[in-house]
């Protein structure tokens, strides 16, 4: 099935997220991509709503695309005929217009002809007002044209095109595991839940279940993305804090979510609590009065990155390694030289240490820091052919250069994509 994706705010990351899972990929335009599944696509069956509820999804899932706004499908008819063979009952319209002369009017004006004709044939018709071309991705999901009811519908036109939305990204849910979390420590930086799945997606197909080790755990955002997304989880830090931030938000975590997929069959089952360093902790239950001990959903331990060895069995690796320090302001070029032989000494130290502990083709996705300069560009860490001789392949996407970070943002992530030779 081919599938029309609008992308996120830093399309170059999306395009790269989607190239990882989904077969011919084709960004027609700066925000839009063109790709269809396959049998390569293993997507687990359920999804987070904005309770934290799971629910019976398509096979492609915006919520498990950090760097994707919105899903739709191509119409095989035009929008007048699927509206016309609704059910009965209130109908609500949305479009959003990707054509190249398109405007707010032009949007509006062809979601008021639609509703004319079937007002004309008696039924409710409710127009989502545009305030742009196209509808914002609050305004899709807070007025319900996500898919998930029949007869509430935004349609995207590209030039003579016309798409139906089959998936709104739940920013409300998103923004729920982020900021309700109990453990949080601006001072080192937080990972959005987003960039998080865009790091673990970026490893590309993995089967349900699979181990998703973070080496630079922090407080724990991979982990419970990488639970959530149907896989089990694994993480250590150098830092005794971190672990128990980690520790305090997988155990809400758990509590909030996994006990609700745990009823749902989520991992068929097979998913059980957490242990530091295994010991000292009871695992999660359904609710009866036995836990499933079969598997852990996630572990944790406190060690060093350069020299920990980790427990088998090693999936994948999706992290965001050491940034240095935080900057409200362009650094010298002294203090850069000081961050990046800081910086560089524990990524290279941590992939020569990890590069024995992992089997061939073994995926190796991790964030490192990129340094903005007077000129507006950024600086990167400049490591990658180091990271070809310790026994890595180095993706051209990642050559190329993936940065993620807001407008000013004076330490940007890079993102390096590598798999184990």
């Amino acid at each position: 099935m081919k599938y029309l994706a609008i992308l996120g705010r830093q399309p170059e990351i999306s395009i790269a997220e989607l190239d990882s899972l989904f077969l011919d990929v084709r960004r027609i335009d700066t925000n839009l991509a063109l790709f269809s599944t396959g049998p390569a696509t293993t997507f687990p069956p359920f999804s987070s709503s904005s309770m934290g509820d799971p629910q019976v999804v398509s096979p492609v899932d915006v919520n498990r695309l950090g760097g994707v706004l919105k899903l739709a499908i191509e119409l095989e008819q035009k929008p007048l005929e699927y509206l016309q063979r609704l059910s009965e009952g209130k109908i609500t319209i949305g479009v959003s217009d990707y054509s190249r002369q398109a405007s707010r009017k032009s949007a509006q004006q062809e979601a008021l002809k639609l509703k004319k004709i079937l007002v004309r044939h008696g039924r409710s018709v409710r127009v989502v007002e545009n305030k742009d071309a196209v509808l914002s991705t609050a305004t899709s999901l807070h007025n319900g044209l996500s898919g998930k009811n029949e007869r509430k519908v935004e349609f995207i036109k590209v030039d003579d095109e016309w798409y139906r939305v089959i998936g709104v990204q739940d920013i409300d849910a998103y923004a729920k595991r982020d900021q309700a979390r109990p453990a949080r420590d601006a001072r080192v930086g937080m990972l959005p839940p987003k960039l998080a799945q865009i790091l673990i997606n970026l490893c590309g197909t993995l089967e349900p279940g699979s181990m998703i080790l973070d080496p630079f755990c922090g407080t724990g955002v991979v982990l419970q993305e990488a639970i959530l997304m149907g896989y089990r989880a694994y993480g250590t830090d150098i830092s005794d804090r971190m672990i128990e931030y980690s520790e305090t938000n997988l155990v809400w975590f758990s509590e909030k979510y996994v006990r609700r997929l745990i009823s749902n069959t989520f991992l068929e089952g097979s998913v059980g609590g957490y242990d530091r360093d295994r010991k000292g902790a009871s695992p999660v239950t359904t609710g009866a009065s036995d836990p499933v001990p079969e598997k852990e959903v996630f572990e944790i331990s406190q060690g060093d990155a350069t020299s920990f060895h980790w427990n088998q069995p090693i999936d994948a690796v999706a992290c965001e390694g050491y940034l240095g320090k935080p900057f409200s302001r362009i650094p010298t070029d002294i203090e850069l030289k000081e961050q990046k032989q800081e910086c560089r000494a524990t990524i290279v130290g941590f992939l020569e240490n990890l590069a024995g502990q992992i089997k061939v083709n073994t995926p190796v996705v991790i964030a490192v820091p990129a340094w903005l300069r007077e000129d507006g560009n950024y600086e990167r860490l400049g490591i990658l052919d180091e990271i070809d001789k310790l026994g890595y392949n180095v993706d051209s996407k990642t050559r190329e250069g993936l940065l993620y970070h807001r407008d000013g943002q004076v330490v940007a992530r890079d993102i390096l994509i590598l798999r184990k030779k």
